[in-house]
């Protein structure tokens, strides 16, 4: 079930549901997509109809940020919960590993070497995933990194290059993959490879991981300013019934 936040259609679903569905669209044929939008999408999405279009054009679409669940709360149509697009990244790996289907992963994104060391650190963690591959973010040539992960006849593509070109990257080129799932993430291939600290369990369960970031990286004081501003944006919607669309 889908419940539109201000113009994006996302899925109502917890962690565990989530992996649920990423599990099911892997035994689909043909290629899938899933999104992981935060406050700032939101934004992004409102000025650039085209990356909003992609957003819901999406098999799957998780609330990554705590301002999208509390935007959802003030315009009177609650999720079921903040999905983190590492937690759904987490958890589908550890769901397909004790399986053990076999599923064969690439990574896709990060600066150069980033890509492996992540790639090392999850084949130990879930030795029933397969890494078939690795390419760093910094490609010019769209087309072969999509023969890339073609050739490596991966099953599920992680990629993280960063919002909206890991969208818009999905949508131009991973029909050509071949791959059955893709899943932007942003940073967390640096987090994979232990290059960046999560936030502790009860930071994480407050909400209060994106304060958390801010604390250890003070420079992104800029990026976390856009968390109230959609929450204005959604008490301005629910008053005027305008906007969420």
């Amino acid at each position: 079930m889908k419940t539109e936040i201000l113009g994006i259609q996302f899925d109502n679903l917890t962690v565990e549901q989530a992996v649920d569905a990423g599990a099911a669209l892997l035994q689909e044929e043909g290629f899938h997509y899933a999104v992981t939008p935060n406050p700032e999408f939101l934004l992004a999405a409102e000025q650039d109809m085209k990356f909003r279009a992609i957003l819901n054009r999406a098999d799957l679409t998780l609330a990554d940020g705590i301002g999208v669940v509390y935007a959802a709360k003030i315009l009177g149509t609650p999720l079921a919960a903040r999905v983190p697009g590492i937690d759904f990244a987490t958890g589908l790996l550890q769901k397909l590993s004790e399986e053990n289907r076999g599923i064969r992963l690439f990574l896709l994104g990060a600066k150069p070497g980033i890509a492996q060391e992540a790639a090392d650190c999850l084949g130990r963690q879930y030795p029933g995933i397969t890494l078939c591959g690795t390419m760093d973010g910094y490609f010019q040539d769209e087309e072969l990194a999509a023969r890339a992960v073609a050739q490596a006849n991966a099953q599920l593509l992680f990629i993280c290059l960063g919002a909206p070109k890991q969208e818009n990257w999905m949508a131009r080129w991973g029909v050509y993959t071949g791959c059955r799932l893709a899943v932007g993430l942003g940073g967390a291939l640096d987090v994979f490879a232990g290059k960046v600290e999560r936030a502790p369990e009860t930071w994480q369960k407050l909400g209060l991981e994106w304060a958390y970031r801010l604390k250890k990286e003070p420079q992104r004081i800029s990026r976390m300013a856009k968390l109230p501003l959609v929450l204005v944006k959604a008490g301005k919607t629910r008053i005027t019934g305008k906007g969420n669309s």
